[in-house]
């Protein structure tokens, strides 16, 4: 009878003690959540950072196959040479990409101008869009030359909401400006960091591993490693061929603006799917200031370049890094983007890559248990 009656007290301690830690790690779960989900532009940032890192990395140890330096010294000859690189387009061609620039701006906002009169020309509803502020139907006609036209001083307190709107857009601008600046020096900074010690990084990421799953996760984590500088040294060649053969045939064709067309298509490319067709439309958009002849040839050329990176260059670049069907991919990045915004778009394809890889590594060593089971 005190057997069984200890044995219950015991399974009711054992049930209690159950319900207890699973309730700890539901709220810790959900607090991870949260904290995730309010500090998500932070992770994004300190991941872009990563993968500059990572970049930096496989830059170095490709030209370590050349040269055999020590790791600083190959490091710091990189960091120069696309410093060179970054200082040669700004200043040769600074000017250019200026004036290109402020025309394409100019140009894709005609463009969307004449998009929506077309639009409601044929009776389709565009009060959803506002490309443009037109006059109010009632708003009083300009003054003829030569007609007397009272003039009334404005008020002071006119004068002083005037000049309050305009220190408050100026603040806006700045504060835009040095968010901006400072998220560019903050993955800078990370990159740099990583890419100079990378094994400290990698031993300290693993030293917070149980000892029991050390020898997995170091697995997992070289995998990843070497993951992503594949597909990062793939997407640097094959964002260089969409630039240059943009630019090569939007100079042939005689579009405006080609050079700076070409960046933002090279840019996008970093992008897969999405930044294709992003590129495509402001390209297509752009040429048609040019007349339909130049915006059927670019539209034509936009297909070209497509298809060359869908089934050329990806293919050949990719093989053995990545290999995710296309409608999951598409499907992850609007997920992404819709929740996180730019940075869960941009940053969707090697975060599914990690995902990807850890899946890979756990069925893996599933099929071997089944394996040596069997």
């Amino acid at each position: 009878m005190t057997s069984a009656t200890e044995d219950r007290l015991a399974a009711r301690s054992d049930l209690a003690w159950a319900i207890c830690v699973g309730g700890i790690g539901i709220v810790l779960f959900a607090t991870l959540i949260v904290a995730t989900w309010h500090f998500a532009a932070t992770l994004f940032l300190i991941f872009a950072g990563i993968l500059l890192g990572v970049a930096l990395t496989a830059m170095t140890k490709m030209l370590g196959r050349i040269v055999r330096f020590p790791h600083a010294l190959r490091l710091t000859v990189v960091c120069l040479a696309l410093a060179g690189l970054l200082s040669g387009i700004v200043f040769l061609g600074g000017t250019t990409i200026a004036q290109q620039a402020t025309v394409l701006s100019n140009t894709i906002k005609l463009q969307l101008v004449n998009i929506k009169a077309l639009l409601e020309n044929n009776g389709i509803d565009t009060s959803y869009l506002d490309f443009g502020n037109p006059a109010p139907a009632g708003a009083a006609a300009p003054a003829t030359p030569g007609s007397a036209t009272p003039r009334n001083l404005p008020s002071a307190g006119t004068i002083a909401s005037s000049g309050g709107a305009i220190v408050s857009q100026t603040f806006k601008v700045l504060l835009g400006t040095v968010n901006a600046v400072g998220n560019f020096f903050i993955v800078l900074f990370l990159g740099l960091a990583f890419a100079a010690q990378p094994e400290v990084y990698r031993n300290g990421l693993l030293f917070m591993v149980p000892s029991r799953h050390r020898a997995r996760s170091t697995a997992i984590v070289d995998r990843i490693g070497e993951t992503l500088e594949r597909w990062l040294m793939a997407q640097i060649i094959t964002m260089f061929a969409v630039f240059f053969i943009t630019w090569i045939g939007l100079e042939v064709i005689g579009i405006q603006s080609s050079f700076i067309l070409a960046i933002q298509a090279g840019l996008l490319a970093f992008i897969p799917t999405v930044g294709a067709i992003l590129g495509g439309v402001i390209v297509v958009l752009a040429s048609l200031a040019s007349g339909w002849v130049a915006g059927l040839s670019a539209f034509f050329l936009f297909l070209a370049v497509h298809v060359l990176e869908s089934y050329v260059l990806t293919p050949i670049m990719q093989r053995q890094a990545l290999d995710i069907p296309p409608a999951t991919l598409f499907a992850f990045q609007i997920l992404l983007g819709v929740v996180f915004g730019i940075w869960g778009l941009a940053l969707a394809l090697p975060l599914m890559a990690i995902v990807k890889v850890m899946i890979d590594h756990f069925k893996a060593d599933d099929l071997s248990r089944e394996t040596m089971t069997a």
